[in-house]
C-alpha cells in the first residue's frame, strides 16, 4: 500500500479529486459495480424502466450537478439476450429534454435516440418507449445524445449475451471508463473556444528546450521549434481536456475508491472494457497479465494476445485473462496525454491491492503528424498559400521542408518504422487510392491539410511505440467470421476530418454541421467504400450510427466496427453495406468536437443522389 504522505497522495491522485470529493462520488457509484463477484446488472424483465434524474453534488465550497439513471451514475448495467425483443421505458425527470442512444446496436432509425433525426427527444415529464429486436451479442453502452449531458453522468453499460449463453469464460466483469468534472461542461466548452490549450498544463518549458539543445544541437532544435511556433501549435497538445479538470473513473469510482473485481484462481475471466468518456483516450493494461482480445466493438475477432491496448472514446474491447495464484492485479487505465489515470483491482479477496505502475511522461507529437515525414510533403503545383486563410504562418512555402540537419532517429515521431514491434506494414487498399484536396484546402475551417496521408493501422499510437509491451494495433484485428456481403464497392466516398484548433472549429471537409447544405446520401442496399482522411493534428474517434463499418486492414475476414479512431495524417478505408433506411448520425465522438461541428447526417434511401 502507498504511504499517506501529502506528496505521495498527490502523485497517487494525479491531480484528480480530494478524499472529500471521492466520498461524494462514492454515493453515486452504480449499484451493479458494488456486486464485486457477480455479473450484476438489470436483467431483461419486460419492460425495463429507466428514470433520468438530476442529482446535486456540493462540498468544500464546490458544487456540480450530475445526471443519474435509476439513482446511479453511471447508469445501471443493462443485460439482454441475443434474439429477444428489448422494451425499455425511459422517463425524463429533468427540467430539459433528454434522450438515450444505444451505441453500437443495430435497430430502426426511430429507436436510435438522436433528437432531430426520426426522433423528437424526450420532453420533461414524458416517458418514451424504446422497442427493438436484438440480433447481435457483445459489449456496448448507452448515453444521452442531448446537449452535453453525457459529460455529467448520462451513460451506462449494455451487455448482450449470445443466444447459446456461452461467454467463453468462467466469469465476466464489465468495466466502464469515464471522465468526470465538477465544472459545468458548457464552461469547459467555452474555455476551449477561448484557448484550445486551456487545460494543457504540460506545455513545453525552457528546460525542455535546453534539454533538446543539449541532445540535438542548437540549429536542429531551433528549426523544429520554429515550425511549431509558426503553426501556433504545441507538440504536447495531445488532449483538449486533461486531468487538470477531469477525474477519471472506473465504474463510477476513482483510484482512491479502487473498484474491485473478484475472481477465483484458475478461472478464465472475460473483461468487457468500454470507454464511455467524453474526451479521454485510455491506455489499458494489467501488469503481470496477458490479455487475449476476443471482441472489438462487440463483434468477435480472432484471439490476439496483447499486454496493452488503447481504447478510443466510444470503443469497446472484450479480453480474456487468466489470473494465477492468490495475488491481486491492478487494472490500470492511463489517459493518452499522461495527465492522469484510474485504477481498479482484480483480486481473489476483497481488500487486496497491487502496485500502481509508475507514471509515464507525455510524448510529443512529431512532424509526421503533419505528413512532414521522410516521404516529404506534397510539392506539386498546388498553391499552398491558398490553403490556410486563418493561419498565414502555416504557409507551406515558408516552411523548411528539407530539414537536412534534423536527426529524425532522435525525434519521437510516431513513425511507421518505429511502430509496434514485430509488425510489418500490410498492403491495404487505401494506400493505392489517391486523395483529393479542394483547391482552397477546404477553406478557413481547415487550418491545415495532410498533404501525404497514409495508412497507420500498424502503429500503436503516440506514446506506445517500443515500450517493451505488445500493444494492440488495428492491423491485429481479424474478424472471427465473414459478415455475409462480399461485394466489391461500387463507389468511393472520401471525407476529410478538418479543424482549426486556434478557433476550436471542427468539421468534415472544412464545413461545420450548422453550415452544411444537406445530408450525405447512401442508396439503400449499395456497397460503398468510405475513405476518411485526417487533416488535423489530433486523433478522432469517428462513429457511424445504424450500420457497421468493415475496416480494410489487409486481413480476412475484415473486422467490423461501429467506431474507428483515425490518427493525424492518416487515411483509412471502410466498407459499408447501406442496409438501414432512414437518417443516421455520423460524427466524431469527442463530445466537444461533435458539438463544435464535426457532425453530419447520413440519409439512406431508395435511389438517393450521391454525395461525392
Amino acid at each position: 500500500m502507498m504511504s499517506e504522505t501529502n506528496s505521495s497522495r498527490r502523485r497517487f491522485l494525479c491531480g484528480a479529486v480530494t478524499s472529500l470529493s471521492a466520498m461524494s462520488l462514492y454515493q453515486a457509484a452504480p449499484r451493479w459495480a458494488h456486486a464485486q463477484g457477480t455479473t450484476g446488472g438489470v436483467v431483461s424483465n419486460q419492460p425495463v424502466a429507466l428514470r433520468i434524474d438530476q442529482r446535486p453534488f456540493s462540498f468544500n465550497g464546490s458544487s456540480a450537478k450530475s445526471i443519474t439513471i435509476n439513482g446511479q451514475m453511471p447508469g445501471p448495467l443493462l443485460r439482454f439476450t441475443e434474439g429477444q425483443r428489448a422494451v425499455i421505458d425511459v422517463t425524463n425527470n429533468l427540467q430539459e429534454d433528454t434522450s438515450i442512444h444505444w451505441h453500437g446496436i443495430i435497430l430502426p432509425a426511430n429507436m436510435d435516440g438522436v433528437p432531430g433525426l426520426s426522433f423528437a427527444g424526450i420532453r420533461p415529464g414524458q416517458t418514451f418507449r424504446y422497442e427493438f429486436d436484438i440480433n447481435q451479442s457483445g459489449t456496448y453502452w448507452y448515453h444521452s445524445h442531448s446537449g452535453l449531458q453525457e459529460q455529467i453522468g448520462h451513460l451506462g453499460p449494455l451487455v448482450i449475451t449470445p443466444a447459446d449463453g456461452d461467454i467463453g469464460a468462467d466469469r465476466e466483469h464489465t468495466i466502464l471508463l469515464s471522465d468526470w468534472s465538477f465544472e459545468d461542461p458548457h464552461d469547459i466548452f467555452r474555455n476551449l473556444k477561448v484557448s484550445e490549450g486551456y487545460f494543457n498544463y504540460q506545455k513545453r518549458t525552457i528546460f525542455d528546450t535546453l534539454k533538446d539543445v543539449e541532445e540535438k544541437g542548437l540549429m536542429d532544435t531551433w528549426q523544429v521549434r520554429k515550425m511549431w511556433n509558426d503553426m501556433r501549435m504545441d507538440p504536447r497538445d495531445i488532449a483538449d481536456v486533461s486531468a487538470s479538470v477531469y477525474t477519471y473513473l472506473m465504474n463510477g469510482r476513482d483510484s482512491v475508491m479502487n473498484w474491485e473485481a473478484l475472481f477465483k484462481p484458475g478461472e478464465k475471466i472475460r473483461l468487457r472494457l468500454v470507454n464511455g468518456s467524453a474526451m479521454t483516450y485510455f491506455d489499458f493494461r494489467i501488469p503481470g497479465l496477458t490479455m487475449t482480445v476476443v471482441a472489438a466493438d462487440g463483434q468477435p475477432v480472432k484471439p490476439v494476445a496483447v499486454e496493452e491496448l488503447r481504447i478510443a472514446i466510444a470503443e469497446s474491447y472484450d479480453v480474456i485473462v487468466e489470473p494465477v495464484g492468490n495475488q491481486a492485479y491492478t487494472l490500470f487505465a492511463e489517459s493518452m496525454d499522461r495527465s492522469g489515470f484510474v485504477r481498479g483491482t482484480l483480486t481473489p479477496k476483497a481488500g487486496l491491492t497491487a502496485a500502481i505502475p509508475p507514471r509515464r511522461t507525455i510524448t510529443e507529437r512529431g512532424m509526421d503528424a503533419m505528413s512532414m515525414d521522410h516521404e516529404g510533403m506534397d510539392h506539386g503545383s498546388k498553391d499552398h498559400s491558398k490553403m490556410n486563410h486563418d493561419m498565414p504562418a502555416m504557409d507551406h512555402s515558408k516552411m523548411n521542408h528539407d530539414m537536412p540537419s534534423v536527426d529524425h532517429s532522435k525525434m519521437n515521431h510516431d513513425m511507421p518504422s518505429m511502430a509496434h514491434s514485430g509488425h510489418m506494414p500490410l498492403k491495404v487498399p487505401v494506400n493505392d487510392i489517391p486523395i483529393h484536396h479542394d483547391e482552397d484546402g477546404h477553406g478557413p475551417g481547415a487550418a491545415m491539410i495532410a498533404a501525404n496521408p497514409r495508412s497507420r493501422l500498424d502503429e500503436p499510437g503516440l506514446g506506445l511505440e517500443n515500450n517493451g509491451r505488445r500493444v494492440l494495433v488495428y492491423q491485429d484485428l481479424v474478424g472471427a467470421q465473414s459478415w455475409g456481403d462480399e461485394r466489391e464497392p461500387t463507389r468511393n466516398l472520401e471525407l476529410h476530418l478538418t479543424g482549426n484548433m486556434q478557433r476550436y472549429m471542427w468539421s468534415f471537409d472544412g464545413v461545420k454541421f450548422s453550415e452544411v447544405d444537406g445530408p450525405i446520401h447512401f442508396t439503400h442496399g449499395e456497397r460503398l467504400r468510405l475513405i476518411l482522411v485526417n487533416d488535423t493534428m489530433m486523433d478522432h474517434p469517428i462513429h457511424l450510427h445504424g450500420m457497421w463499418m468493415e475496416l480494410e486492414n489487409g486481413q480476412s475476414p475484415r473486422p467490423r466496427k461501429h467506431t474507428i479512431s483515425v490518427k493525424p495524417a492518416e487515411k483509412v478505408s471502410l466498407l459499408i453495406t447501406a442496409d438501414a433506411m432512414g437518417e443516421w448520425a455520423f460524427h466524431c465522438h469527442l463530445l466537444y468536437h461533435m458539438d463544435a461541428g464535426m457532425f453530419r447526417v447520413v440519409k439512406v434511401s431508395h435511389g438517393g443522389h450521391h454525395h461525392e
